[in-house]
């Protein structure tokens, strides 16, 4: 049985209601899959933001990190979601789980093709990275490139991937390896802070031209252009346009090193390899499977092994410039 399997509606609601909150029984599941997240109804109130914990991924100490760096920067009048706090405490326990409390927030995602839009993330971006470089994480992770993909691709070889693919997988893990710690050797020692860890646009609230950033889950320390480079797609001519209006937001807020630039086909391929374990370590969870058909397929795995390969032609490029 896993974990989650024993969270049922009437037990979300008993953990919100010990905390001395008074639900009114309406909840609504979320999209969510490293935890699970609802929507609870309050009685004469707005609805609240249930997060529980996945069981063994952070300690109590790293969630207290991540909520007390959300906390500092909405102290600042960033656009960000913290937790609830009730009597000096946002992180909650109920029997075997842990939980944290949010604000609804509503929106959506942002137009990346907008220049508009890319300043004012850039801006808010800027206004982060400035309170992130003020202080340091204790206990949460610092992005090490070389640690992450080995443990990933030793998971993957051992428990995913295909016999068949397993040396030309093996090989090109090597290769890419190689040439990214060689571009992660210097930029990455200048000046890494704490981040947001995972920018996408899905944890992006965009309302009245502001943009809300929600979960910090995976905050880390990391260099800064780890929170800037998920914002770009398309042809390159479009990434260094996106990536030029991003700069010219964050810096009026937060110097940036564009040293920084050519570690993101690095960093893509670090993402690319940790999502695939991502998905392997939570396929016990039913909720995996449902969810990601596609993976561990023979198909899946093709794909994968040609993404990468694509990834280490993409290193061998030229960076993106500015424009």
């Amino acid at each position: 049985m896993h974990h989650y399997d024993n969270l049922s509606p009437d037990k979300i609601i008993s953990a919100v209601e010990s905390i001395g909150i008074v639900c009114d029984a309406r909840l609504l599941a979320l999209n969510s899959y490293e935890n699970r997240v609802y929507q609870v109804g309050v009685e004469d109130g707005e609805p609240l933001i249930a997060k529980f914990y996945r069981d063994e991924r952070w300690s109590d100490q790293q969630i207290l990190e991540e909520h007390q760096f959300s906390i500092d920067l909405a102290k600042a009048e960033i656009s960000v979601v913290a937790p609830y706090e009730y009597q000096e405490k946002t992180l909650f326990k109920y029997e075997t789980f842990r939980f944290a409390l949010f604000s609804r927030m509503g929106g959506h995602s942002p137009e990346l093709e907008n220049e508009n839009s890319l300043k004012v993330l850039g801006r808010t971006l800027g206004r982060i990275h400035s309170v992130g470089s003020a202080g340091k994480f204790d206990a949460r992770p610092e992005l090490c490139f070389e640690k992450e993909i080995k443990d990933s691709h030793s998971f993957l070889l051992e428990h995913f991937v295909p016999d068949e693919l397993k040396n030309a997988y093996e090989t090109l893990i090597e290769d890419l390896t190689k040439t990214c710690l060689v571009i992660f050797e210097t930029p990455y020692r200048i000046s890494p802070i704490r981040i947001h860890g995972d920018c996408h646009v899905g944890n992006i609230l965009w309302r009245n031209n502001v943009a809300h950033f929600v979960d910090f889950d995976d905050c880390l320390t990391a260099p800064a252009i780890q929170d800037l480079w998920m914002f770009l797609n398309g042809q390159k001519m479009d990434r260094e346009f996106q990536l030029s209006k991003l700069i010219e937001g964050y810096t009026e807020f937060c110097d940036f090193d564009i040293s920084q630039i050519r570690l993101i086909e690095a960093l893509r391929t670090r993402r690319v390899i940790n999502y695939a374990a991502w998905l392997g370590k939570r396929w016990s969870d039913p909720a995996f499977p449902k969810s990601f058909p596609w993976f561990n397929t023979p198909r899946y795995w093709s794909d994968h092994i040609l993404e990468l390969r694509e990834q280490l032609s993409a290193i061998q490029e030229e960076p993106l410039r500015l424009l």
